[in-house]
């Protein structure tokens, strides 16, 4: 008999395999952060058992589905075996039914060791839903700062110190602005953000806190929870600052890409973020960036935009301010993150 597994139980099962038995089209929406895609119909055999379903009912489409997957079954149970042997097996589908039913016991019948997450993805959403809508369990340290002070990049180097950094950006794939897409792959669902938001946050919830740049409420795309930017709101505010020439050093870094020439290839994405600007700098201003752009003028673009536009927008100080509980210098990120450690040290000492 099938032993069956709760969400939880799933997500804190040692070395546990998860594998998404839906089709390629439900995988790309969304998953579990970290499953595998082993569908046991693709997306047009799904559709057709479906329609059969709804014209003769349950047992023909149950045959329809036997037939399409008979030629598979031999590489199928290879897959799960090869899986098998990187931790215990949890197989799920869209709501616990007849997918995940089948391939356990597809898998039983070759004395392959599998859990069946009860109520499948639809039951792990409501998980995250439900963790999304209660109070933050973490204080939150927020970084704040002018464009180009490095704020993700000492997120990063204290995730590498094993601080509890989350990248909310990065989650996003977004760097929540016009330019935020430039050299980022497609944003996920905001489904799969919420999973990925989660697994973070559930897996630093010992720690007592966690560290984000300061965002609005949309990246990109992507809406962040309540839960969070009211915690946010209310959280230890870091500032970080460094020179005017060390950001747009930094904005040319990220932003702009270059090829086995030391050219600048990637004009036409930015220039069409710049138009994307046209009602704030107007379309003489506008023109005369792209054009700079195509003659490779990168300076003289973005220090007007981070002078006269970024920097007017989010009014954050350009040096150490009194109203921040810590202010640190980002010319060196090495150095700057040493020293929120060694701040968050004092504020967090159980965590350390």
């Amino acid at each position: 008999m099938t032993k069956e597994i709760s969400v939880r139980e799933a997500l804190e099962l040692p070395g546990a395999k998860i594998i998404d038995v839906r089709s390629e089209s439900e995988f790309a929406e969304a998953t579990i952060p970290g499953a595998v895609n082993l569908p046991l119909l693709n997306d047009s055999q799904r559709a057709e058992v479906g329609k059969l379903y709804k014209e003769k009912g349950a047992g023909e489409a149950r045959e329809l589905g036997l037939r399409l997957v008979s030629p598979r079954l031999s590489e199928m149970v290879r897959q799960f075996s090869e899986l098998s042997r990187e931790g215990p097996l949890v197989v799920f589908c869209w709501r616990g039914g007849m997918r995940s039913k089948s391939v356990c016991s597809l898998l039983e019948s070759m004395d392959l060791p599998v859990y069946r997450l009860v109520g499948g993805y639809k039951a792990y959403r409501r998980y995250v839903n439900e963790y999304l809508a209660r109070p933050l369990r973490h204080k939150v340290v927020v970084i704040h700062g002018l464009t180009g002070v490095g704020k993700t990049e000492v997120l990063h180097e204290l995730r590498r110190r094993s601080l509890p950094a989350v990248d909310l950006e990065g989650l996003a794939n977004n760097r929540g602005s016009v330019f935020g897409q430039i050299g980022m792959h497609p944003q996920p669902s905001q489904k799969m953000f919420d999973g990925l938001l989660v697994k973070e946050l559930a897996y630093w919830e010992a720690a007592g806190f966690i560290i984000v740049e300061c965002e609005s409420r949309r990246i990109g795309r992507i809406i962040l929870p309540e839960t969070l930017t009211e915690s946010m709101k209310n959280g230890i505010k870091i500032l970080a600052y460094c020179p005017l020439n060390v950001r747009m050093e930094r904005i040319k870094r990220i932003y702009s890409s270059k090829n086995e020439f030391g050219l600048v290839d990637n004009k036409e994405e930015l220039k069409n973020a710049i138009k994307a600007l046209e009602r704030r700098i107007g379309k003489q201003r506008t023109a005369e960036f792209c054009r700079m752009v195509d003659m490779g003028k990168l300076n003289e673009v973005v220090e007007h935009l981070l002078v006269n536009y970024y920097d007017p927008l989010y009014r954050y100080p350009s040096q150490p301010s009194a109203e921040y509980d810590l202010s640190v210098d980002t010319g060196d990120i090495s150095t700057a993150a040493e020293k929120i450690r060694s701040f968050l040290k004092q504020k967090f000492p159980a965590a350390f």
